[in-house]
């Protein structure tokens, strides 16, 4: 996938994959909407590019065991390397008490 693409480019791109799972997987689309708990619209409609719910492709990907996915989509947020040099060390100890201590 290329960054500079369209939407619709995208899309179409994700769709295509999509439909290649599919097929690698020997699964028609009514089968797919069936495991999927979906209309056969969604599955047309994903693989056209033409989108779907986030619900519906998470569905989608589910039945084709590609899960997987949703964790490139989303990665775990993570300190960034400057982040670190910005931040002031974590304490090791207590500063020495100020004034007559009270106890």
């Amino acid at each position: 996938m290329d960054i500079h693409q369209t939407e619709d480019e995208l899309a179409r791109e994700l769709g295509g994959h999509l439909r290649d799972i599919r097929l690698r997987q020997n699964i028609d689309q009514r089968r797919l909407a069936q495991q999927a708990a979906v209309a056969l619209n969604v599955i047309k409609n994903l693989e056209g590019g033409k989108g779907a719910t986030v619900a519906s492709l998470i569905r989608v990907l589910r039945a084709l065991g590609q899960e997987s996915w949703l964790g490139t989509l989303a990665p775990k947020v993570s300190v960034s390397p400057m982040q670190l040099l910005k931040a002031k060390p974590a304490r090791q100890r207590a500063s020495p008490a100020k004034g007559p201590s009270h106890v």
